[in-house]
């Protein structure tokens, strides 16, 4: 399952999030029950592709931001879309 980097991604009315102080995460999927955590370089890769008006842009700003080689930030960036897609926790606009 890969999701396009143009495709606009959300959060679904199904799922709580809560940033800790630290800047980890915690997520509860209402519909299966099921909580998640993410650390701080997890939680903002989310907070940029929810903010964003498409993956693309989630990731060019992700690359101002962040010293990482960019094929390590896109193979980053793809796996946790991956894992957010099977938990429940993010829907998109255009099919995967």
């Amino acid at each position: 399952m890969t999701v396009s980097f143009d495709a606009r991604v959300f959060v679904p009315p199904h799922v709580l999030m809560q940033e800790m102080p630290d800047g980890d995460s915690v997520f509860i999927n209402l519909e299966t029950e099921q909580y998640y955590g993410l650390n701080a370089v997890g939680t903002r890769m989310w907070s940029r592709l929810v903010e964003s008006d498409s993956v693309s842009a989630a990731y060019e700003a992700l690359r101002e931001e962040y010293d990482v080689d960019p094929t390590t930030l896109r193979s980053d960036l793809e796996a946790l879309l991956e894992n957010l897609f099977a938990q429940g926790l993010l829907t998109s606009d255009s099919p995967r």
